[in-house]
C-alpha cells in the first residue's frame, strides 16, 4: 500500500545517476503520490532516478516550446499542453517525463490529477549535448510501447529534428535540419527548424502570428 512506504525508505545510491532504491519497486501510483510536481524524477522499472538539473539552452527552448504550442492549442480549442512536471505512465513500475507533452480534447480523460494514465498524442524531447544515446533509445521505446502517436526529439548539438510518427505496425521517421516540421496531430502546427536552434530564440508572439496568420 502507497500508506505503508515513506520518502525516508528510500536508499540513495550514487552511480552515474543518482537513484533512490526503494524496499521493493515501486508502482507508478506510488511515485505519484510521493513525489511532487517540484521533484526532479522518473520512474524505471521500479526505482526512483533523479535527472540532471537542465541547463539554460534546454530549458529555454523547452520554456519556448511549451508557451508557443500551448497558446496555439488553447486559441484552437484543441487540448492539453503540459510541461516535464507531469508524470505519464509507460507500466505498472515505470514513469516517465516528457518535456512537452499534448493530449487532443477528445482524449482528456487520461490526464488525471497526480499524471496521465495513457498515451500522450505528441511527446516533445530535447536532446542536450551531454545525454546519453542509451537513456535516448530507452526513452523512445518507453513512448512507442504505449503508443504515442507522434514523438519529436529535438537534438540541439546535431540542430535537428526527428519526427516519428505512428502508423498500424510501426513509426515513420523524418529527420530535418532545415525546412518546416509540422505536426499530423496538433491540427494545423508548424514550427521552421531554424527557429528552435536560433540565438536568441524568436520573440513568441511574433512566431504566433506567423503561423496563427494562416499556414506556411
Amino acid at each position: 500500500m502507497v500508506q505503508e512506504l515513506a520518502l525516508k525508505e528510500l536508499v540513495e545510491t550514487h552511480d552515474e545517476r543518482m537513484v533512490l532504491v526503494p524496499p521493493r519497486p515501486l508502482t507508478f501510483d506510488q511515485f505519484v503520490d510521493l513525489f511532487g510536481e517540484d521533484d526532479e524524477v522518473e520512474l524505471v522499472d521500479g526505482v526512483v532516478v533523479r535527472r540532471m538539473a537542465a541547463r539554460y539552452p534546454h530549458e529555454d527552448l523547452n520554456t519556448w516550446l511549451i508557451t508557443v504550442l500551448r497558446a496555439y492549442v488553447r486559441a484552437n480549442d484543441l487540448g492539453i499542453v503540459l510541461g516535464s512536471r507531469t508524470a505519464v505512465q509507460i507500466t505498472e513500475h515505470r514513469g516517465r517525463l516528457p518535456d512537452v507533452v499534448f493530449v487532443r480534447k477528445e482524449r482528456a480523460g487520461i490526464v488525471q490529477e497526480k499524471g496521465i494514465y495513457g498515451a500522450p498524442d505528441l511527446v516533445i524531447e530535447i536532446l542536450s549535448p551531454g545525454d546519453k544515446a542509451s537513456d535516448t533509445v530507452a526513452l523512445e521505446a518507453d513512448y512507442r510501447s504505449i503508443g504515442v502517436a507522434e514523438i519529436w526529439f529535438v537534438d540541439q548539438q546535431r540542430k535537428q529534428v526527428r519526427v516519428l510518427r505512428k502508423r498500424e505496425a510501426d513509426y515513420t521517421e523524418e529527420i530535418l535540419s532545415k525546412g518546416v516540421v509540422r505536426s499530423e496531430v496538433v491540427e494545423g502546427f508548424w514550427l521552421k527548424v531554424a527557429w528552435l536552434f536560433a540565438k536568441p530564440l524568436p520573440l513568441e508572439l511574433d512566431t504566433l502570428m506567423q503561423f496563427l496568420g494562416g499556414d506556411r
